[in-house]
């Protein structure tokens, strides 16, 4: 059972970390612009 869910999981993990890296970069690139 925990086998066949890793790899969901795993994808599911990268999704967020994909989501949550654009919008760390998106303030920070934000910040540089108007400072």
């Amino acid at each position: 059972m925990p086998d066949s869910n890793k790899p969901k999981n795993l994808k599911t993990a990268l999704i967020i970390a994909s989501i949550a890296a654009a919008f760390f970069i998106g303030i920070f690139i934000k910040r540089i612009w108007f400072t």
